[in-house]
């Protein structure tokens, strides 16, 4: 057995929190300063990690491989297989033009923009985020704004802003799971405490919306279908999380949210024509104005009714356990690791959820879909494979990321940079957040600063005397904010939108935005480490 040591190097606890932090800074210098491509610095820090864990650490060069391996095996199923899946669907209804369609169908819920803004951004854009996440609710959203006649610019800002309160749980919770996975806390704990973080921004964002929109105007008009979309959202987040699933919290929440938004008799007043005037000046798209047959819109939408069908099946208890029982759990090869006191860790043992996870659900959503909209089987399948190519950095960057997390966790690299941040001691609960955040702003990811920063977060919540899955949420949480100024972000919403070289303008645009709601998040995390906002925990 390998054991894991707290302070090899010196047998100083600092020294050795400084060598175990060079995976994560030659990481985050490789992506901030350096500008590599993600997948190439992922690949990088992946090395130093087992150099760190082999040299400074003893762990032997068997074992640092056997866990880089299961940490890569994990970022490609459950992780990969849930985006690969999404986006297939999502191809296929863009190949079939049913996504036409479904973009005209929003164009012609409301002519008012600010409510087209939240129909499209935010509702809409959760339901891209639940289903794949990885910047396809930007782009595609941006896309979808521009062609309703937004503003390139002001299409993107919208966009970026409103990609934050379902990221935690998109990619049907691939954040969230990863979280639970990299901190041996249960998924159900875990996704709870994030349910009572995240929504409290669901309520901020769509009046954010509108006054991004149409500045105080639109927030005098329209805050009141603003604030029952965005009531709705955090409730349905909220309940799906805490007492339903994880997978459903933003596909829920996203049907809710645009639920209620329509219910609501002024979403559906034709806008003024000032209004109009001074929000729409780009140029509107021609084919809004095309009448599409019912059976044709129908179809549209049936890709996304039969993956909340199919999930919503799928946590009835007995279909649940049946589900199950296709699970494998075994000792993963050549890995045997003890914490500091010499207790074998979770890692040796590694399951492998074959039907139960996401992405095999969202594989059987994409059959039915491929039959409902008429996509041959040879054709789906062809999307499929391309689906793979497109993804091909982006797979090679979640594996590398995965592999490099659990070298550290396994090694002991992530224990000992948290026994030497608890030293903050409460100041823990307000920097939590900001981890999270800062992670997320340089991968991109709230996926993978989970992975880096998820085990840190634990130890040093234990050694502090803090709540550990108070602290593993609020890196989740804080993290959702660090996405509208991930540089892979915001090059996403300038190609979508035509801006290509200018990232600098629109980071400049949302990065106040981002830093004035991640403060509100560490006030949140620091109230909920307190009497003052504890009752709200489970």
């Amino acid at each position: 057995m390998f054991v894991q040591q707290l302070e090899p190097v010196a047998d100083s606890l600092g020294l050795s929190a400084l060598v175990a932090t060079l995976p994560l800074l030659t990481v985050l210098v490789l992506l901030g300063a350096v500008r590599m491509k993600a997948h190439r610095a992922g690949l990088i820090g992946l090395a130093v990690a087992v150099l760190v864990a082999w040299l400074a650490y003893g762990m032997p060069l068997g074992q640092t491989a056997s866990s880089a391996a299961q940490g890569a095996l994990f970022g490609v199923f459950p992780i990969l297989w849930i985006v690969v899946n999404a986006l297939w669907v999502y191809r296929m209804t863009v190949r079939t033009r049913h996504f036409d369609i479904l973009r005209r169908s929003f164009g012609r819920l409301s002519d008012d923009p600010r409510i087209q803004a939240l129909v499209v951004a935010f509702c809409f854009g959760a339901l891209l985020e639940a289903l794949a996440g990885f910047g396809a609710p930007v782009a595609i959203s941006a896309v979808m704004l521009v062609a309703l006649g937004f503003d390139p610019v002001r299409a993107a800002v919208v966009s970026l802003v409103a990609n934050t309160a379902p990221v935690a749980f998109g990619a049907m919770a691939t954040p969230v799971v990863t979280l639970a996975q990299v901190t041996d806390l249960p998924l159900d704990t875990v996704a709870s405490v994030v349910g009572r973080q995240t929504p409290l921004l669901a309520l901020v964002v769509p009046l954010l919306l509108v006054g991004l929109v149409d500045g105080r105007r639109g927030l005098r008009e329209t805050w009141v279908p603003a604030l029952a979309c965005g009531l709705a959202f955090a409730t349905a987040q909220f309940a799906a999380s805490n007492y339903v699933s994880a997978q459903l919290a933003d596909i829920g929440a996203a049907l809710a949210g645009a639920g209620a938004l329509l219910a609501v008799p002024h979403a559906r007043r034709p806008a003024a024509e000032p209004v109009r005037a001074a929000v729409l000046t780009g140029a509107r798209s021609e084919d809004l104005d095309h009448d599409d047959p019912r059976p044709q819109v129908v179809r549209a939408y049936a890709p996304y009714a039969l993956i909340v069908a199919i999930f919503s099946i799928a946590q009835i208890p007995a279909v649940k356990d049946l589900l199950a029982r296709a699970t494998r759990t075994f000792d993963w090869p050549f890995l045997n690791v003890g914490d500091p006191s010499g207790k074998p860790v979770g890692g040796n043992v590694f399951s492998l959820p074959l039907v139960s996870t996401g992405g095999t659900l969202v594989l059987l959503a994409g059959v039915a879909t491929a039959a409902v909209i008429g996509v041959h089987a040879r054709v789906a399948v062809r999307e499929w494979a391309a689906t793979v190519h497109e993804l091909r950095h982006a797979i090679l960057t979640v594996t590398s990321v995965l592999a490099l997390a659990y070298v550290m966790n396994l090694s002991g690299q992530a224990a000992t940079i948290g026994h030497y941040v608890a030293a903050a001691g409460a100041g823990l609960a307000f920097l939590s957040p900001v981890l999270g955040w800062f992670g997320v702003a340089v991968s991109g990811s709230d996926t993978s600063s989970n992975a880096l920063f998820g085990a840190l977060q634990v130890t040093a919540a234990q050694q502090s005397g803090l709540s550990p899955e108070l602290l593993a949420a609020a890196n989740s949480s804080g993290g959702v904010l660090g996405k509208m100024i991930s540089p892979q972000n915001l090059t996403i919403a300038c190609a979508a939108v035509g801006l290509a070289g200018k990232e600098g303008d629109l980071l400049r645009k949302v990065l106040p935005w981002s830093l004035g709601l991640l403060l509100v998040m560490c006030l949140i995390v620091v109230g909920q480490s307190t009497a003052v906002l504890g009752w709200m925990l489970p």
